[in-house]
């Protein structure tokens, strides 16, 4: 099983999102959250930090620009959606990324208290 380290610069960029109200509270996850096409597109004009602050999570021991590098998407890259930060916490908690579950944790009740 992989491991992972939280990717702070994710947490930031997901807090300015949800202070700036860039959010979507209720979306079907399985259906918006980013496919490879997705991803390859938004790599194409969007740099690897940028694709970066996109995930939670960075595999330990995973090489940089690499998409195995980064684990754990909330976002469509445009906006956070509530239900991305679910599954997040959902897997994180199924697989035992303790970091990871605490970071999607903390995220999801900062967008529950400015969305209420």
């Amino acid at each position: 099983m992989a491991s992972y380290r939280v990717n702070q610069a994710a947490v930031a960029h997901a807090e300015r999102l949800i202070d700036a109200r860039q959010y979507v509270l209720d979306s079907d996850w399985g259906n918006v959250q980013p496919r490879a096409a997705e991803e390859n597109a938004f790599l194409e004009s969007h740099t690897w930090e940028q694709y970066a602050e996109w995930h939670l999570g960075l595999t330990e021991g995973a090489a940089d620009e690499t998409k195995a590098r980064y684990g754990f998407v909330y976002g469509d890259f445009r906006r956070v959606h509530r239900m991305g930060l679910i599954a997040c916490h959902y897997r994180a908690a199924e697989w035992r990324h303790k970091e990871i579950e605490l970071a999607a944790h903390e995220l999801l009740q900062r967008l529950d208290a400015v969305s209420t």
